[in-house]
């Protein structure tokens, strides 16, 4: 991965405490979250239902699809809990000053 693969998504200051952000890198959607002083960007469609994850809610370091309930851990994408079975993609973030930048070239 080479400085070039990060793209600024947005600002730190722009990102609330536990409320996803959406955006959209080379078609890619993404949710960057700011959460117990980190920030993560994980694949903003959920592997069970094709749900928006940013749309639901961030607790203890996990994203929770608002349509079945599904949660993901923000740092390694792995589910926990049914009804999702399948990890999403997460992505690594950067930041630089207040600019957060994240590289969906390569999954972490």
């Amino acid at each position: 991965m080479t400085p070039s693969d990060f793209v600024r998504v947005c600002g730190l200051s722009e990102l609330e405490e536990d409320t996803p952000k959406r955006v959209e890198l080379d078609g890619t959607p993404v949710s960057v979250v700011r959460t117990g002083g980190e920030v993560f960007a994980i694949n903003d469609v959920c592997s069970h239902a094709n749900v928006s994850l940013s749309e639901g809610e961030v607790d203890d370091c996990h994203i929770e699809c608002w349509l079945h309930g599904s949660r993901f851990d923000l740092r390694s994408g792995k589910p926990d809990g049914l009804p999702a079975t399948r990890p999403v993609p997460v992505y690594p973030v950067k930041i630089e000053g207040d600019d957060v930048l994240v590289s969906v070239t390569q999954e972490s």
